[in-house]
């Protein structure tokens, strides 16, 4: 198992998430704990995610539920640096017209 590890950086216009490890059913949860202590008040979360070597459907339905509350809020989900494995869940879901960043800048 590859632990997770996040690296939070505030930024006037944003927050910056940088997450590596694996985004899996037991990972999750810390990953979900670090966004939702962020006051994003409308702002872009952006995670870079290029130190994240897999990702399974818990991982995706995460980043879904964030792009659906960000969205609420006035807010944009930014994701960048995707790796093989990762860009390809999103792509076989079609969800990666959702969650890439020229996605997150149309919306």
């Amino acid at each position: 198992m590859n632990d997770l590890t996040l690296t939070t950086q505030q930024h006037s216009d944003r927050t910056v998430i940088t997450v590596a490890g694996e985004i899996d059913l037991a990972s999750c949860p810390a990953l979900e704990d670090a966004t939702l202590v962020i006051p994003l008040d409308g702002k872009t979360l952006h995670l870079e995610m290029s130190g994240v070597s897999f990702m399974d459907s818990t991982g995706l339905n995460l980043l879904l539920k964030l792009r659906r509350r960000l969205l609420a809020e006035g807010g944009q989900l930014l994701i960048t640096g995707l790796q093989t494995q990762t860009a390809s869940v999103l792509r076989l879901t079609e969800t990666d017209t959702l969650l890439t960043p020229d996605a997150a800048q149309a919306a």
